[in-house]
């Protein structure tokens, strides 16, 4: 992570946390003042939260999921998929079994890729009761060792849901070589951004 990216994150932390200190305890003082005038408390005017349907809770995982794979944030990616996930590669490699596998390959390949930049197009998502899939579209671009990297290609994610959450259970991911790949930089096809994952542990 960058010097700017963790102090943005420190930054916006600090905020946060003030912000919950100081609603909590205006909460609290207002309760005490209130409880001497009235004992009754009022009534609950909050708006109700309304829940999200299945497809645009996935689409948001994607998203999310996405996000901290640029940044190579392996913990935040971890909540969006199970722990016996298996990822599959457009390659001819054995698939990896298990979130461990994946994250330990991705964290070794992750450090080589300088200003990733993930692109997802044409996402389509069916939902089917507790199961559902969604496919998309990526570009990746980035540097290893000083040169230009791109990739593009195709990732489909298979998901089970597990105490009301969508966890992705199977990511295979396809693809195309670019002119501007060095075969240096290449990753093993396993960890390539299965745009979730960059080939099946880096690849999206």
């Amino acid at each position: 992570m960058s010097a700017q990216s963790f102090f943005f994150g420190t930054a916006r932390g600090c905020a946060l946390l003030i912000a919950i200190l100081v609603v909590t305890t205006s909460s609290f003082a207002g309760g005490q003042k209130n409880k001497k005038k009235n004992d009754t408390p009022p009534p609950d005017q909050s708006t109700p939260l309304v829940p999200q349907s299945d497809n645009a809770q996935i689409e948001q995982n994607i998203g999310e999921m996405l996000g901290a794979f640029q940044l190579g944030e392996t913990e935040v990616m971890h909540k969006y998929y199970s722990d016996d996930a298996t990822f599959v590669s457009g390659g001819y490699d054995p698939p990896i079994v298990g979130w461990k596998n994946y994250a330990a390959q991705y964290d070794r390949q992750r450090t080589a890729f300088q200003n990733v930049q993930l692109i997802r197009r044409n996402t389509l998502i069916v939902a089917r009761t507790d199961m559902a899939w969604a496919t998309y579209q990526w570009e990746f671009d980035s540097t290893a060792n000083g040169q230009a990297y791109s990739l593009r290609g195709h990732t489909t994610l298979v998901f089970n849901k597990i105490n009301g959450n969508w966890l992705i259970v199977h990511n295979h991911t396809s693809s195309i070589y670019e002119p501007n790949e060095s075969p240096a930089a290449q990753m093993s096809s396993a960890t390539a951004p299965a745009t979730t994952s960059v080939a099946a542990a880096t690849r999206p």
